[in-house]
């Protein structure tokens, strides 16, 4: 090991001015052995650099290098494992921990004996060092400076001490008065060493003439602890006369202790007196209002709200310990709980009494509200109630399950009085819908001041259908829509019909908004009970739908805001139980009238519910609306599948020419009605996509009839039917239907010009053929100035076939093509002098590609047509205007 230290030093540190102080031969703990050395060294410059230096034996050669190297300053912890065991592993914590295994526990106990030496000279005891042999450190304790670090190498770094400042000024001070210091030293060191010799000599002088005043400075000494003794005699004495004095002191001062401990404690007794008579002494005012107070008149409610916060005050009072024991205080909380169920038993009979007559009150008649068809209103009776807000909340607080059992009273007894109010109410806007409202007053029994409807829902529903008898020449579907004209009569029953359904559910809305802000309010359910009753209290319980009543201690969580939401809307669906079924029946009688009042219906009801879902989405009124919404879609969709099966289930008479189809005319009344309905609805996506079903069958239909049409050619129906379609897509401009507008102008186009071609091909048949076989001798391969060699084709052929068609005959050909073209196209869609331009358009084509062909394959014969383009212009001009 020694060489191996020559060695390092000598080529590694020395280089760096560094000199090594201690070595140990480690690996890694847990992996493979690789040995490698931590050399502890200090540099020879100053300030004194301290390093821990890794050094790994060189993988190619003989030669050492430095692998890492760790100033000691950043050195956190030395733990050498076990303090107690001779254990060769140890970690040092520099920026993460290097877990070593020393070759020998010697040399590990070396290094870290050099560290400890390098950190209490340098760092002034940074470095902490764990589970360290206490012995390892007090033996390098004592050796102080000289103690060498490894093997006498720090003996010259021991003797070195550092100069302060004022031992620098000194020699400087010196060596500025000798100013040979430098450049002779020897001689310097002589003449300080003859000064210190004169100096020592000094001091042994000083202390030989200062005897005579050490013996006097003894003398005194002597006096003074005479003096002292004196002293001490008299405090003894003045000791003695103060002990009676504190005997007696103490006396008093118990006597003082004695006096304030009772003092306190008759002041913790008044407080405590003072907090049962402030906090459990009900007023006598308070116990007559609970006893006997008028809960019909404000003043007596108030002073009954007075007194039960009192009494709930008084008995949810934090009692200190030991304050239930008294019997004063048990006599006290037996009267608060008397009072309580006194004044619980008063209020519930109160308040049942007002429910029930409430209940059979007859004093509301539908009489009062069949001309503007309203529900009655309730804010009265909400009124009265809401008095008794406070006092519900103090039974809810208190009593459990009276305020549970008045709940279900009112709900049974507003059930009974809604129950009626709203079967009335459907049942006038079920003969209003119906347009027999004179008619039902007698067969209903709808009698002048009694108001009373005693007509059967279902014999009003045939009376509905009855009235309708008269209207079912116009029944709603898209083939007979097609055969009526959007009569004044349809419209206005469907307007009055929409006027209908809009008051049912502007009536019924703010009905169900107020019963369930009044229910929140009086019943307390909107928040959080604050103040719990010290007692046990009855609390509800829900098992498979029925509520029960169970006992809830003290420290028992109240229900959730989520479950008195629940119980809110409990309430509402049991009072209103007959609205959802009452709105699907009046919804089935306008579907059974006219099933396009499903599209009234639709947009109505879908406005009702976004905006129930935007003031509460929880609400009775929002699920219910939400509910027969989903109906009033069924209905929708039912009615546009039922347009779509009557498309297809069209016949034609084979006798009479096809024209426009009805249910292509029923489509575009369809769109405007539907256009007009869903101007700004929120349930625009609905109609879009009934749009996209209805306009596919439409075409799909059109091609059908135009395929089984007899009487009138294919490309006439194809042409009329989606040149109307797109005139009307056009005019109404609606966004989902772009793509079908767009292909229905094509089809248009494309059916248009197959029937001008179609049609044109008969007055000059002979010149068609002769030409088409011209152009077939070019396609073979004929040139065209030698066609007219041919036998069928030469220019006598061709004359023959000119001169049978002269102006005259054209004329006559082109008449007689008009007429009969006029008998193919309709009148409603006026497409005959379109037609005519077309195909005086495609004649002139056709004019120009013969003589284009006369001038190609028989060139200088003058050969030319026996009309001119002129002629032609005239011939269509005349026909056209003399029909």
């Amino acid at each position: 090991m020694t060489a191996i230290k020559h060695a390092l030093q000598r080529d590694i540190f020395t280089p760096n001015d560094e000199r090594l102080l201690s070595i140990v031969n480690v690996c890694k703990a847990g992996k493979k052995k690789k040995n490698c050395f931590l050399c502890a060294t200090v540099t020879t410059e100053r300030p004194v650099q301290v390093k821990v230096v890794k050094v790994k034996k060189s993988d190619k050669g003989d030669f050492y290098k430095r692998q890492i190297t760790w100033e000691l300053r950043d050195l956190g912890e030395v733990d050498a494992k076990d303090p107690s065991k001779e254990n060769p592993e140890f970690d040092l914590h520099f920026e993460k921990v290097y877990r070593w295994v020393a070759s020998s526990v010697a040399e590990k106990n070396s290094f870290i004996s050099c560290i400890w030496k390098l950190n209490q000279r340098y760092l002034r005891k940074k470095v902490e060092f764990v589970n360290v042999s206490p012995q390892l450190l007090e033996e390098s304790a004592p050796r102080g400076e000289a103690q060498s670090v490894a093997g006498g190498d720090e003996d010259a770094l021991d003797d070195y001490q550092e100069l302060n400042a004022r031992e620098e000024q000194d020699i400087e001070g010196m060596m500025e008065v000798c100013e040979y210091a430098i450049s002779n030293a020897e001689g310097f060191a002589e003449k300080l060493s003859r000064e210190l010799q004169v100096l020592d000599g000094a001091n042994i002088q000083s202390i030989m003439a200062s005897e005579k005043q050490v013996n006097i400075l003894m003398q005194l000494l002597d006096q003074a602890l005479s003096e002292v003794d004196n002293i001490e005699d008299k405090l003894s004495s003045y000791e003695e006369m103060l002990q009676s004095v504190k005997e007696q002191m103490d006396q008093i001062s118990q006597s003082n202790r004695l006096i304030q401990i009772s003092n306190t404690n008759n002041r913790k007794l008044l407080d405590e007196i003072q907090f049962l008579v402030n906090y459990m002494d009900l007023s006598k005012g308070h116990i007559r209002a609970l006893q006997e107070g008028d809960l019909s008149s404000p003043k007596g409610i108030e002073a009954c709200i007075n007194a039960s916060e009192a009494l709930l005050q008084c008995m949810n009072v934090a009692l200190r310990p030991g304050h239930d024991q008294l019997l004063a205080v048990k006599q006290q909380q037996h009267l608060f709980s008397d009072l309580r169920d006194t004044f619980a038993r008063r209020l519930t009979n109160h308040l049942n009494n007002v429910f029930v007559h409430q209940g059979h009150d007859q004093s509301s008649t539908l009489s009062q509200h069949t001309v503007d068809l309203s529900l009655p209103k309730h804010s009265l009776l909400h009124r009265d109630l809401l008095r008794y807000a406070k006092l519900m909340e103090w039974l809810k607080n208190t009593q459990r399950e009276k305020y549970e059992g008045l709940s279900m009273t009112y709900v049974e007894y507003m059930t009974r009085l809604y129950e009626r109010e709203i079967k009335d109410f459907f049942e006038v806007a079920k003969i209003k819908m119906a347009g027999t409202s004179k008619e039902a007053k007698g067969k209903f029994g709808l009698h002048g001041s009694s108001g009373k409807l005693t007509g059967s829902t279902s014999s009003l529903n045939k009376l509905a259908v009855q009235g309708s008898n008269s209207r079912r020449s116009q029944s709603s579907s898209l083939l007979d829509m097609g055969n009526m004209s959007a009569s004044d009569l349809d419209v206005a029953d469907r307007t009055k019909f929409d006027k209908i359904f809009e008051q049912v559910l502007s009536e019924l809305e703010p009905l169900c908004l107020a019963e369930q802000d009044f229910i929140s309010k009086f019943f307390k359910l909107q928040q959080h009970a604050t103040v719990q009753p010290p007692l046990a209290q009855p609390e509800t319980e829900e098992t498979d739908g029925a509520i029960t009543s169970k006992v809830t201690p003290q420290n028992e969580p109240r229900p959730s805001l989520s479950s008195e939401k629940d119980l809110v809307r409990m309430m509402m669906n049991k009072i209103f139980q007959s609205i959802e079924m009452e709105l699907n029946s009046l919804i089935a009688l306008g579907d059974k009238i006219d099933s396009f009042h499903s599209l009234y219906m639709l947009v109505k009801m879908s406005h009702h519910v976004w905006t129930a879902e935007n003031v509460d989405p929880a609400s009775y009124l929002s699920t219910t609306l939400g509910n027969v919404l989903v109906t009033v879609k069924r209905n929708f969709d039912k009615c546009i599948s039922g347009q779509i099966k009557q498309m297809e289930e069209v016949k034609i008479s084979k006798k009479s020419k096809v024209g426009i189809l009805t249910f292509v005319t029923g489509f575009e009344e369809f769109a405007e009605l539907a256009e007009t309905i869903f101007r700004n609805a929120e349930r625009r996506g609905d109609l879009d996509k009934a749009y996209v079903k209805l306009i596919r069958a439409v075409f799909m239909n059109v091609e059908k009839v135009a395929n089984e049409s007899q009487k009138t050619p294919r490309d006439v129906v194809m042409m009329e039917n989606f040149h109307h379609i797109f005139s009307t897509l056009s005019r109404l401009k609606i966004s989902c239907l772009e793509a079908e507008r767009r292909e229905a102008k094509h089809k248009y186009t494309e059916h248009l010009q197959s029937y001008v071609i179609n049609s044109l091909g008969q007055p000059l048949e002979k010149l068609n053929h002769f030409f088409e076989g011209v152009e077939a001798r070019v396609a073979q391969g004929v040139r065209e100035e030698e066609v007219s060699y041919q036998l069928a084709f030469n220019k006598q052929e061709l004359r023959k076939v000119i001169k049978e068609y002269p102006g005259k005959e054209v004329k006559k050909g082109l008449d007689n093509l008009y007429k009969k073209v006029d008998k193919h196209l309709c009148e409603e869609e006026s497409l005959l002098q379109v037609v005519w331009h077309s195909m005086q358009d495609e004649f002139i084509r056709q004019y120009k590609h013969f003589e284009d062909l006369i001038g190609r394959c028989y060139p200088g014969s003058g050969i030319t047509m026996e009309f001119t383009i002129q002629d032609m212009l005239e011939y269509f001009s005349s026909i056209a205007q003399s029909h």
